[in-house]
Parts: structure tokens; sequence; C-alpha cells
């Protein structure tokens, strides 16, 4: 494998299985068919949004280990996370699992983090089956980072829509299905921005660093991915990457720098700058993004999931918002 912050893969480990769940906003929008479960409400038949959130996790990890017609005790390792104090709905699944658990928070960049350390582990021969996953749920998450949904508080322009939703995935040493061949794990960049409504724009550096270190360290050009799909920039956090690529040199087009939080919701929807939260890349990438590549209809992308590592503590402290951003290659099997 390559040094420093880029691994690659010699034994391509697969994804062979997915799950993928969403609620009520997300049945309504651009991606509803890649989705294998949708609910028709925020709260899944639970009384709080918290316990839903815990429901939308649940549901993505069983449907992933029961497509990959396995059971809860084949799988070896558990990585993921979520938004919420402490992760505990991703804490409280593992509770339900009851497989060996490595919690997470990279913040909205934990499904590539989960993926990178799952696709690790398994390149090196030390597990057969790892189970991955990252969720967000619109109501619980907005309580805690912003203001409650019941507030109607005004967002501005540049605020983002947090995805309810679920995805997991299994990774294995072999077996049907799109290969991951490197990871880069990225580096803390703080710009010094402090506004928690345009995390697009505080997170745009840091998906930059890492997209440029991936290149270099692999000595390869823009063109050998069909698409590099940041995880949930939104419009005005991609434009700015955009425009931090192309002054740093970097050849990427306008079409083929994609990014989650604009593909899972329709135009019409009112999502504000775009979509954002843990479950945004891995339903979009899990769901869709896999889906494409299943089909041989993409051939190699690079998925860059996006993380503002924020508190409600630190904000209220007057702190600056330090951004992640980890990235993943993936590869068709078709």
């Amino acid at each position: 494998m390559e040094k420093q912050r880029t691994w690659v893969f010699e034994n391509k480990p697969v994804i062979i299985s997915t799950g993928v769940v969403g609620g009520p906003f997300e049945s309504n929008g651009r991606l509803a068919d890649d989705f294998d479960v949708l609910h028709a409400d925020l709260w899944l038949g639970e009384e709080t949004y918290e316990k839903a959130h815990r429901k939308l996790m649940e549901e993505a990890t069983m449907r992933a280990i029961e497509k990959a017609r396995l059971k809860k005790q084949d799988i070896e390792f558990f990585f993921a996370g979520d938004l919420i104090n402490q992760i505990t709905p991703t804490s409280f699944t593992a509770r339900t699992l009851a497989v060996p658990y490595l919690g997470l928070f990279g913040a909205c960049s934990t499904s590539m983090e989960g993926l990178a350390l799952s696709s690790l582990l398994i390149n090196s021969r030390m597990a057969n089956y790892v189970l991955t996953g990252a969720s967000s749920h619109n109501a619980a998450v907005e309580k805690q980072f912003r203001y409650p949904t019941e507030y109607g508080g005004q967002k501005p322009p540049t605020a983002q829509w947090t995805v309810t939703g679920a995805g997991a995935a299994v990774v294995a040493q072999a077996g049907e299905g799109p290969r991951v061949l490197s990871a880069t794990i990225g580096r803390v960049i703080d710009m010094g921005l402090t506004d928690p409504f345009n995390m697009g724009g505080a997170m745009a550096p840091a998906a930059v660093d890492t997209i440029i270190d991936h290149l270099t360290s692999l000595n390869i050009d823009p063109s050998y991915y069909d698409f590099i799909v940041t995880g949930d920039l939104g419009s005005i956090g991609r434009n700015i990457a955009l425009e931090l690529l192309q002054k740093r040199g970097v050849n990427i087009s306008d079409s083929q720098l994609q990014d989650c939080g604009l593909m899972i919701y329709k135009d019409s929807q009112p999502v504000f700058s775009g979509a954002s939260g843990a479950g945004c890349s891995a339903v979009v990438g899990y769901g869709h993004l896999l889906k494409r590549l299943k089909k041989g209809e993409l051939k190699r992308i690079l998925l860059v999931a996006t993380g503002a590592l924020l508190s409600p503590l630190s904000f209220q402290q007057q702190e600056s918002i330090p951004c992640i951003a980890h990235a993943v290659a993936l590869e068709s099997n078709a």
C-alpha cells in the first residue's frame, strides 16, 4: 500500500451488498427508486425522533446483511456513526446487532471513513465480512445543531436540508459487486468560518485538499474517474470547490464534479443550497451510485464524503468550524 494519506488496496475488497433506507422527503426525491425502504413519516412508528433515527440504521444494516445472504453472527466488525450526541443511534444499533463494533464520528464524512477502514481490514485479510454505514434524521439532527423544526425558524439560502436516511454496506474479500480500489484519509482544514448555516462553504477547502492529495499520490488525472462526487457541499460549496480546484491547476469539468447533496432531491423541493447529513453520502453512494456501478453505467468513481466537525457547544463558544473529507475510489465489476 502507498504511504502517507492514500491507501491502495491490492486485494480489491468487494461491496457485496447494501441497505438503503429513507424517509418521506426522500420518497419524493430524485433518487427514490434507489432506496430499499422508504417510510411515510418521520416517526417510523417510534415515540421520539432519536429512536426513529436508530430504526433507520437498524433497517439499513439488517437489509445489507440479508441481501448478502449472511447472518448477524457472520459479521466480524461493524464501523459506523451518525451526528447525534455520543452517536447513540448507531451504538444502539450495534446493541441490536451484537457484533464487534467501532463507533465513528466524522460528521457527514463518516460514510467514507467507515468504508475506508472496512476496506483496510478486508484488504489485510484480518476479516472476511465487515459491515459499515452512516445515518441521519432530519428532525433529530436539526433539533441538535440548529433549531427544532417546530420552531419554524427562518433559514438563509446557504443552509442545507438534513437527509433522513441510512446507508449500510457489507465489504468482503470476495464476491460480486463493485470493488474498492483505494482511499485517501482527510486532514482537518479550518479556514475560520463560523456560520453553521454555511456548511458547504466551510467544507469545500477540505474536499479540495483531499482530492488533490489523492490524485497526486496516485499520479493520476481526474479523467481516470467518470465522476468525482463530493458528499454534501451543496450548490455553494460545490461552486467554491470547483473554483479552488481550477486555481490549483486541477482540470475537473463542471459536469465531472458531482455532489450527493445536489443529486438526492428534485429542484422543486425546498432544500435551500442542497442536502446534508451523515446519511446523505451514505444513501446516494450505497444506493444510486453503486447501482450504476453494478450496471456498468459507471466504470470508476471517487466518492469524497465531507464533514464539519463542530458541536453545539463549540458553536456557542464561538469556535470556528474544523472540516474534513475522506475519499474512496470504487470500480465497477460489470
